[in-house]
This record gives C-alpha cells, sequence and structure tokens, in this order.
C-alpha cells in the first residue's frame, strides 16, 4: 500500500515538473515580443519618440544582460521551485505596472519585466537537468514549444486582445498577467507537495565553485547564444515597420510574426532530441547559418516579396538556433550547478551583444532607408555566428 502510494504520488508529481517547465517558459517570451504588434498605438498614446520605442524591447534585453550572472551565483541560496516563484512575482508586477498608463511606469514595468523573465531564462535548464536529468532534450523541446507556442499567440492577437478587452494597446499587454498567474499557482502546488512529501532536497543546487569566464567553451556558447539572440529581437523589434515601409498593413505585419513563431514550434521540440543524440552538432550549425544568411539577403534585395516564405526561414533558423544553445547549458556542463552558472553568463553575454541589436539595425536605417544597410549589419553577425557557433557545437564540455 505505501509502495503504491509513493508511486502515485512520483506521478503527481512528474505532472507538476512538466506543467512548471511549460507555465514558466510561457512567461519568457510572450511579455516582449506582444509590444511589437502594438508599438504604434503605445507611441501615440504616449507620445513616443523612435528612440524610446526601442527601449522597450532593448531595456529587458539590459536587464538580462546585467543580472544573469548574479542570478546564476545566488542560485543556490533558494531552491531552484523558489527562485521561479520569485521569478513570476517579479514579472507580474512589471506586467502590471507598464499597463498603468504613465510614461515612466511604462519603462519601470520593462525593467521588472526584463528581471523577472532573467530570473526564468537562467534557472529554467537548472530545473530541467534537475528534475529531468535523462530527459533532457525532450523537455528543453517542451520548453522551447512552450516558448515559442505563447510568442506565436502573442505576435498573432496581440492586436485583436486589444480590441477585445476593450483596453487597447493594454488589454493587449495585461492579458499576460493570467498566464503568470498560472504559472505561479502550479509553483506554490509544487512547493507545497514536496513540503508534505520530504522531498525539497530535490530541488536544491549544490555549490559549484568553477569559474565559467575562464573556459574558452563556455565563451563560444555565450557568443553563439548572443548573435542568434541579437538576430531574433531585430527581427521582432523591425520587422513590422520594415513590412509597413513595404506597404503591409499593421495586422498583416503581426501575423508574418506569427508564422514566423508557429514555424519554430515543431522545430523546437524535435531539434533538442535530434541534436541531444548527435556527438556534435556542427552540421546543424552550418544549416542555421545558411538559412540566417540567406533570410537577411532576401530583404535586402526582395523586400518583402516571398515575405511568408521568408518568414518560414527565419522561424525553422531560429528555432534550431534558440533550441541549441538552451541544450548546450545542459550537455556542455557536468552537473546542475555549473548548467545554471552557464546559462548565467551566457545570457549575461549574449542578451548584453542583443541589446544592442534593435537600436544599431534602427540606426542604420535612419542613415539608409532603404534599409540594405541593417541587413548586411545582420548578415556579419550570421557570419560571426557561424563561427562561434562551430566550436561550441564540439563535443567538449565548459570543465574540460
Amino acid at each position: 500500500m505505501k509502495n503504491e502510494t509513493r508511486k502515485n504520488a512520483s506521478y503527481v508529481l512528474l505532472l507538476i515538473n512538466v506543467l512548471v517547465v511549460i507555465l514558466v517558459s510561457s512567461n519568457l517570451r510572450s511579455p516582449i515580443i506582444s509590444v511589437s504588434p502594438v508599438l504604434g498605438d503605445i507611441k501615440e498614446s504616449l507620445k513616443l519618440d523612435s528612440f524610446q520605442v526601442s527601449l522597450l524591447t532593448s531595456i529587458p534585453l539590459f536587464m538580462f544582460a546585467t543580472c544573469s550572472v548574479l542570478v546564476s551565483r545566488f542560485s543556490h541560496k533558494f531552491s531552484i521551485s523558489r527562485f521561479l516563484m520569485y521569478s513570476l512575482i517579479i514579472l507580474s508586477f512589471g506586467l502590471f505596472l507598464r499597463i498603468t498608463g504613465s510614461l515612466w511606469m511604462l519603462f519601470a514595468g520593462s525593467v521588472f519585466i526584463g528581471l523577472g523573465i532573467c530570473i526564468g531564462n537562467v534557472v529554467t535548464p537548472g530545473y530541467i537537468k534537475n528534475n529531468f536529468p535523462k530527459q533532457i532534450g525532450l523537455m528543453t523541446g517542451i520548453f522551447a514549444v512552450s516558448m515559442n507556442l505563447t510568442a506565436a499567440l502573442a505576435s498573432g492577437f496581440s492586436v485583436r486582445i486589444g480590441e477585445w478587452t476593450g483596453f487597447g494597446w493594454r488589454g493587449s499587454l495585461g492579458i499576460w498577467l493570467v498566464i503568470a498567474g498560472l504559472g505561479l499557482f502550479v509553483l506554490v502546488l509544487e512547493l507545497l507537495f514536496n513540503k508534505k512529501n520530504s522531498a525539497q532536497s530535490k530541488t536544491a543546487l549544490t555549490v559549484s565553485d568553477f569559474n565559467m569566464f575562464k573556459s574558452a567553451q563556455a565563451w563560444n556558447i555565450s557568443l553563439f547564444m548572443g548573435l542568434q539572440s541579437l538576430f531574433y529581437y531585430c527581427m521582432m523589434a523591425w520587422l513590422p515597420s520594415f513590412l509597413k515601409d513595404c506597404n503591409m498593413q499593421g495586422e498583416s505585419t503581426g501575423w508574418v510574426l506569427f508564422v514566423i513563431q508557429i514555424t519554430m514550434i515543431p522545430i523546437a521540440f524535435c531539434a533538442p532530441i535530434i541534436a541531444g543524440k548527435m556527438k556534435d552538432q556542427r552540421i546543424l550549425i552550418a544549416l542555421i547559418c545558411t538559412l540566417m544568411f540567406g533570410s537577411t539577403i532576401m530583404f535586402a534585395w526582395l523586400h518583402s516579396q516571398w515575405i511568408y516564405v521568408n518568414a518560414v526561414i527565419i522561424g525553422i533558423s531560429n528555432g534550431l538556433s534558440f533550441s541549441l544553445s538552451i541544450l548546450f547549458f545542459s550537455t556542455r556542463t557536468k552537473n546542475s550547478a555549473n548548467a545554471v552558472k552557464i546559462s548565467g553568463m551566457a545570457q549575461s553575454v549574449g542578451y548584453l551583444i542583443a541589446a544592442f541589436g534593435p537600436p544599431v539595425f534602427g540606426k542604420l536605417h535612419d542613415w539608409d532607408i532603404s534599409w540594405k544597410s541593417s541587413f548586411y549589419f545582420l548578415s556579419f553577425a550570421v557570419i560571426l555566428m557561424f563561427y562561434f557557433g562551430m566550436k561550441a557545437a564540439r563535443n567538449k564540455c565548459v570543465e574540460d
């Protein structure tokens, strides 16, 4: 009877653990991606200039860059689940501030949103490695799918959500409080379940003294992470504006982003499972960079022609690159503590690089209104990504 009870308890805990991964990851992109389709409404409502508009994307990225290492250093102070719970509380506070209507609350909310997502970004790979040591590829795929599915919904339905709620852009951005609340609920359930079943030790991280910044492989992973993020956030921030210059309507530009995100979903799920079974992933790096480079050239010379084909190309390449980045945190480390450490370093360095992407991309457009210089900038970033990605994809741990 006791064995049966323990077996049932383990199944319940497994279900809760899977729900934690799904709901936490659902909050790690959508609060940022949901901004792009309604940027015009926000700009008009609060009388923002172009620089202030770009800050709505860049502020969370700068928070990722400045706080990721700090988060990884303090990760052993709490259980991983408790840390994730704090991340969603901070995120919820930021989401609330952002829709209050004040210009400064908009930016303050973006700061808290960035911090909340930063904690989730850094800690979740450690949570996966700790709770699913034999299913890292599968759970990384579920993590990536959940993130990209909600981002796709945010891209395609952001404008409609504002109309349905009757609150305009505030409704579009405020709806994500519901998803954050669901994540908090499941994390509280897990903490209560662990307390009742004395399983809290399972979610605690060990302490690692390994210095990631002295590892060449850690730098390769970090720079690959940063350059693929730069590509992604430049596209998410500026693609709607580019397409409007190509005479596409506002809602149609949101659907282009939706196609990108929805294409990423099956790729993001399958890629970690396949890549996790490979000795190294250099062939995938070559495929990613070929597709990304081709997409930038298509935008520079064909503009909005074949736009949905190009959207699919971007979705495939970004789905692969993001999944590999997250997978490297687990497969290129020997324990969960170092998985969190490399996650912190890679996201700190990586998002510092990525944060400069949208402003540089936009500034190049001010200088060259044809957008060609902006897309050539992305082409150069892809070439660098290929170099560091080929090194990161070797079968070598950061500790070696």
